[in-house]
C-alpha cells in the first residue's frame, strides 16, 4: 500500500503536503519492561531434597542397623553352639591324646632302655609347665 492510500489523502504532490502523524504511547501508557532474570522455579526445593536426603539416609542407617543386630544374632547362636559341644570335643581330644601319649612313653622306654640314668616322660626342658604338643601329634615322624 501506498502512504497516499494510508493517509487517505489521495493524489497528494509532495511530502509536505502530508499531515503531521507523530507516533506515540497508547493511552494508559506501555506495559512495563521486564528487565531481571526471572528463572522459573521447576523441581523440589532445596529443603525438600535435604530432607529426602535426610530421610533416605536414615532409612539406611535403621537397615544397617537391623542387619547388624540379625548379624550378631546369628553369631551368638554360633558360639553358644560352640560353647555347648566344646566339652565333648575336649574329652574326645584328651582321649586321642592319652593313647597317642602312651604310645608314644612305650616307644621312648623301648629306645632309651640301654641309656642309663634315663627317666621314661621326664621332660628334658625344666620350665616346670606342661605344655601339650602344638600339632596335636606325639611325633612328627611316622611311627
Amino acid at each position: 500500500m501506498t502512504e497516499a492510500a494510508i493517509r487517505n489523502k489521495p493524489g497528494m504532490a509532495s511530502v509536505k503536503d502530508m499531515p503531521l502523524l507523530q507516533d506515540g504511547p497508547p493511552p494508559g501508557g506501555f506495559a512495563p519492561v521486564r528487565y531481571a532474570r526471572r528463572i522459573p522455579s521447576k523441581g523440589p526445593s532445596a529443603v525438600a531434597i535435604f530432607l529426602a536426603a535426610f530421610g533416605t539416609f536414615s532409612w539406611g542407617m535403621y537397615q544397617v542397623g537391623k542387619g547388624n543386630k540379625i548379624r550378631r544374632a546369628i553369631k551368638e547362636e554360633k558360639y553358644a553352639a560352640r560353647r555347648a559341644i566344646l566339652p565333648m570335643l575336649q574329652a574326645e581330644e584328651d582321649e586321642r591324646f592319652v593313647k597317642e601319649w602312651k604310645k608314644y612313653l612305650e616307644e621312648e622306654a623301648r629306645i632309651m632302655k640301654d641309656v642309663p640314668g634315663w627317666k621314661v616322660g621326664e621332660s628334658v626342658y625344666h620350665s616346670g609347665r606342661w605344655m601339650p604338643p602344638a600339632t596335636g601329634e606325639m611325633r612328627p615322624e611316622v611311627w
